[in-house]
Order: structure tokens, then sequence, then C-alpha cells
């Protein structure tokens, strides 16, 4: 009987073990969490009553942290901070979370699925720009380039950025006058708030024949980790392909792309 029960007490052993073992990588990370959302230095005593834990707990937590240089102790003070480390860890990561490091894939899948050009934009110092261009599969292409600056009020990733974009963003449209392009741009700012407020209900936004008879873009907004607008992808064509309203399957298409790329930057929305 007694060599039986070994197994038990072991197998019973290795899940207390692999608790522990858990709780203490949680608690680890929740401190580090804790330490880089600080504006100052935090003490043992501050820290285990935050956390509800001895002070023992905490110093070994730290000391760990500050052995792999993720935290440093002040060595007036004896207090903690969150150390230059993660911000070099950040800045390391940057790339894989930029809104065009994010979306490259996405527009040449975009663009495999559709045969329509895809372009992808961004709000930069109150300006709507194109970051990238990936040329469609017809034998018309587009002469938009990076650096491109798109009309707010006339165009498919401007009006995405009035609808989900910043308010200062709508502020600075509606103070000037919305130029006229086509017998089709919209020139009034009643009109422009109702067609917002459209776009802002159903997610995409469209802009046929509004600078160019011919031509219209559909696109849909991307979202970083805050749920903050970061920018918008559009497939842009003939009016021939992509119609104001348009087709379900190209709408899917974009707003799908737009999804993908916004959870790549941490979002969690649906």
């Amino acid at each position: 009987m007694a060599l039986a029960a070994r197994p038990h007490r072991a197998a019973s052993r290795s899940r207390v073990t692999s608790s522990t073992s858990k709780e203490t990588a949680d608690l680890t990370l929740r401190l580090l969490e804790y330490l880089a959302e600080q504006p100052g230095q935090s003490g043992v005593t501050e820290l285990a009553d935050v956390f509800t834990t001895s002070k023992a707990t905490i110093y070994r937590h730290l000391r760990t942290l500050a052995n792999r240089q993720f935290v440093r102790q002040d060595p007036m003070t004896l207090r903690y901070e969150a150390s230059i480390r993660l911000f070099q860890l950040g800045e390391s990561l940057r790339e894989r979370f930029d809104i065009l490091g994010a979306s490259r894939a996405e527009m040449t899948r975009l663009r495999d699925e559709s045969g329509q050009a895809v372009t992808i934009t961004t709000v930069t110092e109150g300006q709507v720009i194109v970051l990238d261009l990936v040329q469609g599969r017809t034998v018309v292409e587009f002469g938009v380039r990076r650096g491109t600056q798109m009309g707010l009020h006339c165009s498919s990733h401007g009006k995405v950025s009035l609808a989900f974009g910043p308010a200062s963003l709508l502020d600075k449209c509606l103070k000037g006058p919305l130029e006229s392009f086509s017998t089709n741009t919209v020139t009034s700012p009643a009109l422009l708030q109702k067609q917002l407020a459209q776009i802002k209900k159903q997610g995409w936004a469209t802009a046929a024949n509004e600078v160019l008879f011919g031509v219209n873009a559909l696109a849909a907004p991307i979202f970083d980790h805050r749920g903050i607008y970061a920018g918008a992808i559009a497939i842009v064509g003939s009016t021939q392909y992509i119609g104001a309203k348009p087709d379900p399957q190209q709408l899917g298409m974009v707003q799908d792309a737009a999804l993908r790329i916004s959870k790549s930057l941490g979002y969690r929305g649906q």
C-alpha cells in the first residue's frame, strides 16, 4: 500500500508546484506592469499593500526583475521604478505594431481577393496621408503615391477619418470651404455631417465620382490597441467595379482586412 501511494503524492506535489509557478509568474508580470505605469518610484511596503502580499514576497520578485534589468532600485531612496530596458524592448517591437508594418501583408491579400488597387492611409498633422499603395489586377493603374494627401470631405479615406478620427479633424474641415471637384462632391456641411453619422453607424465609406468621374473607393477604419482610430484601408477602382453602394462580398473583404490589421495592432473589439 505504501508503494502504491507514492505516485499519488508525487502527482499532488507536481500540481502544487505548477500552481505556485503560475501564481509567481502572474505576480511578477503584474508587478512589472504596475511599475511601468507609475509616474514615479514605488517602495516595497507600498507594493506589498497594492498586491496584498508580504514585503518579503515583493522583494524577491523585485530582485528577480532587477537582475534581469527590467526594474532599477534608486541607491538613494531604495525605491523601485521601471528601467530603460522596457523602453528598448518596446522600440524593438514598434515596427511590428506600426500600422504600415501591420498592413503590408493584408494589402496584398486584399488586392488578390478583390482584384482592385489597395491603399492605406493615416492621419498626421491634420491631414489624411497615403502610406502605401498596391496596384490592382486591372488594366488601369492609379496615380496615387505614398505621401499623397486625400481630401477630407470628398474621399472615402477622408470621410472614414472624419467619422472615426479625432474631433479636431472634423472641426478643421468644417471651418474651411468644402471645395467642389465635381457635381458629386459634397459641399454642404449639413449633408457631410449626415453622411458621417451614417458612416459611423455602418462602419465604411465610399466616395463615388466625388473627385474624378468614374473612380470610387471603399474604405474601412483601422483601430489600435486603445480602440483609437489609426487609419483606413480601401480598395480603389472604377465605378464599374466598385459601386456607391458596394457589393456585399467586396464590403466583407475590406472590413475583414481592416479588422485583421486592427487585431494585429492589439485592438480587442469586433
